[in-house]
């Protein structure tokens, strides 16, 4: 170790002020601040010379206070989960579901048991709100109820006219209806064997039926054809509006009716028309696609009356039996009954779903059937306006209907390529024919008897059926179109058929 080390270092003596050091230190503080300041504005004025700090002219931008949307939506879920924990779900699992189907979701996932489902519910109710599952319930039960009204029966006043319409059809039928079970039995006391030879007869007859004549009608398919009540004339309406005339056997023709301006859909005779009828009374009438409905006598080729009305297709006219009634098919899902005597409508029937297109009368003239696009058949009774029997077995539109005359056998074609026969004494189905390899267009009993039964199709061909039985005897072949419509004379001697091919045909027994 050095000298050097060994001495003691000096020590700095501190010095010593006296009095009082408050306004020193007043002098350093404000020579701190004044530095300070000097320095910060020279730093700030560099800054916006330099071009890096702007100061506005005095504008200012008020920032609008928003939450994020991520924000948003975390509140709204904790929003849903706390309404969630509210609601009260029912543990019935069949309850849970039919709350989810009155809502509208699915009632089931793929893998989800009752507890997942019935979180789903309560996640579903806590977006929706609690009280939809009640609306929605009462708006089931609202159109259950409506639902139920609708099917209930109502009935509204009628007219004084139709008071006495339906009197008159009552003391009208009820004395056809007593002679007719009167023949009914006079018949059931023929013995089985004579009716089972004039069975076979009959049957041997329809088996020899052939084509007698052919006739083209009209430029345009021909869409119906129907015998005089004297078996003399045969009456045919086209599609290009015209309705025509034709004597029988020998199919010349005998007057044009011109009158409508489109597709003609019925031209049918009144009963007695050429019999008891004058040639200056209305002896027929006919129907087209725009509504029109007209009266023609066998004296002029213009109507002597037009049947105003109908706002949709009139597919169908029919003549009650009694000739004072007139009976049309609407597309406005409605049929329609006329009374020529007081010259009015008095019955405006609706019931159908959607159009009619068929109707026919009983031979009594107490009941009218109808048939309709939605694949239903009535029946209906005019003298009291009820719906007595309701008809239902077709899967397609029902195309025609015509009464047996025995009173209690109706016959349906239809779209779905079958023909019904229905008993009306049991309210039920007899038989279903599988007729046709294609729609139905007409059906026909023999009107005679009833023996026989007659339908054309769209397979260009028309059948005939026996009755009862209902084995096929004969198939009428040689339309090169549609079979349209078909009719069997009031003698039962001849079929006529009228076809899409612009033709008609004449059928006989040899």
């Amino acid at each position: 170790m050095s000298d050097e080390e060994d001495v003691a270092p000096a020590v700095k003596k501190s010095r010593v002020f006296y009095g009082s050091l408050e306004e020193k230190e007043r002098e350093r503080l404000s020579a701190n601040v004044a530095s300070s300041s000097a320095t910060g504005s020279d730093a700030v004025r560099a800054g916006i010379e330099a071009g890096n700090i702007n100061i506005s002219s005095g504008e200012t931008l008020e920032i609008e206070e928003r939450v994020s949307e991520r924000q948003q939506e975390a509140l709204a879920e904790f929003e849903r989960r706390r309404r969630a924990r509210q609601i009260t779900v029912s543990t019935d699992d069949a309850e849970v579901k039919a709350g989810l189907r009155a809502l509208g979701e699915p009632i089931t996932l793929f893998g989800e048991g009752p507890a997942d489902r019935r979180e789903r519910l309560r996640s579903v109710l806590s977006v929706v709100g609690p009280d939809a599952l009640k609306k929605s319930r009462k708006d089931e039960e609202r159109a259950k109820r409506s639902q139920d009204e609708c099917q209930q029966t109502w009935y509204h006043e009628g007219s004084a006219s139709l008071k006495d319409a339906r009197l008159w059809l009552a003391r009208y039928s009820l004395p056809r209806a007593m002679r007719r079970l009167e023949a009914a039995r006079t018949q059931k006391e023929v013995t089985e064997a004579t009716k089972t030879i004039r069975q076979q007869e009959l049957h041997k007859s329809l088996r020899n039926l052939n084509n007698f004549c052919s006739q083209i009608g009209d430029d345009r398919p021909i869409s119906f054809c129907h015998f005089s009540p004297d078996s003399k004339m045969l009456a045919t309406a086209s599609w290009s509006g015209l309705c025509k005339l034709w004597s029988v056997p020998d199919c010349n023709l005998i007057r044009t009716l011109r009158g409508h301006n489109t597709n003609v859909g019925a031209f049918v005779f009144r009963p007695q028309a050429g019999v008891s009828l004058n040639q200056s009374d209305v002896s027929l009438a006919s129907c087209a696609a725009d509504g029109t409905v007209k009266l023609w006598n066998l004296e002029s080729d213009e109507p002597v009356a037009d049947i105003e009305g109908h706002s949709e297709r009139v597919s169908r006219v029919s003549w009650h039996p009694s000739g004072r009634f007139l009976g049309t098919t609407c597309y406005d899902y409605s049929w329609r009954l006329w009374d020529l005597e007081v010259q009015e409508e008095i019955l405006h029937q609706e019931g159908h779903s959607k159009g009619v297109h068929d109707l026919t009368f009983h031979p009594d003239g107490s009941l009218a059937a109808t048939g309709g696009l939605d694949a239903f058949g009535r029946v209906w009774d005019l003298r009291t306006g009820r719906c007595v029997v309701f008809l239902e077995g077709h899967l397609k539109e029902i195309y025609s209907l015509h009464f047996s005359p025995n009173g209690y056998h109706l016959a349906t074609g239809s779209g779905d390529n079958t023909c019904k026969v229905w008993e009306l004494r049991n309210r039920k189905c007899l038989y279903t024919v599988p007729a046709h390899q294609n729609l139905l267009s007409a059906v026909r009993f023999q009107p005679t008897d009833g023996h026989f039964l007659l339908t054309g199709a769209y397979d260009n061909t028309a059948k005939v059926w026996s009755h009862p039985g209902w084995m096929p005897l004969k198939t009428l072949a040689g339309h090169e179109g549609k079979v349209m419509g078909v009719d069997v004379s009031p003698d039962g001697k001849l079929i006529a058929t009228c076809s899409y091919d612009r033709t008609f045909k004449l059928w006989l027994s040899e």
